[in-house]
């Protein structure tokens, strides 16, 4: 299994060879540097915990569990089968992806803060005539007296977005071994610097 941290760039293309344009997203992928291998014995589970990007500052707690590792900015985990090839500290890079490989990514969607029915669920409102005034967006019904409360799950006004997205079978383009990016066919969740968990299926 293959799997790195990246932060997204920006979305570009790329074409084969008998002319086709394939929409490609470019992502930083790494280095990482492997902070923490974790055990069925000890944790109850096998995971490899990745440290991405540099800050100025961190706390102590996460200064004591990066020794000597430098500030990292993120820590993630993937769970795996086997962690006998990494130990603490090994570097990981763009460069264990090839063009071909099928991954997902799982990232944060946009943040659309607090959104109407119309904007978050494509309600398409009340007719603009007599009998409506203040009423074009609204929700309409939500129950009756009958039912007593609100049913779970009613779609609502709320907060839209920033929700973490899982995108499956997406194919690696390209690999740039020397600026440590990727071209991932298609799109990816997240603006622009945000931070993806890319691995293999």
């Amino acid at each position: 299994m293959k799997f790195i941290l990246a932060k997204k760039i920006e979305m570009s293309q790329r074409f084969k060879e008998d002319g086709t344009v394939v929409p490609v997203t470019l992502v930083e992928a790494g280095p990482c540097i492997v902070t923490q291998i974790k055990t069925k014995d000890k944790e109850g589970y096998t995971a490899i915990q990745l440290g991405f990007d540099q800050k100025k500052k961190i706390t102590k707690p996460i200064a004591g569990h990066l020794k000597d590792l430098g500030n990292l900015k993120y820590l993630r985990e993937f769970r795996i089968d086997d962690s006998s090839a990494y130990e603490r500290g090994k570097s990981i890079d763009a460069s264990v992806f090839a063009p071909g490989d099928i991954v997902e990514v799982i990232g944060f969607s946009k943040g659309r803060g607090f959104a109407g029915v119309v904007k978050r669920y494509h309600f398409h409102g009340h007719p603009a005539s007599h009998g409506h005034k203040d009423q074009l967006r609204m929700p309409g019904s939500i129950g009756s007296r009958r039912q007593g409360p609100v049913q779970k799950g009613k779609r609502m006004a709320g907060h839209m977005g920033d929700a973490q997205i899982t995108v499956k079978n997406l194919e690696i383009v390209e690999v740039n071994k020397e600026n440590n990016t990727l071209a991932i066919k298609g799109a990816v969740p997240g603006a622009r610097n945000a931070l993806l968990m890319i691995q293999t299926i």
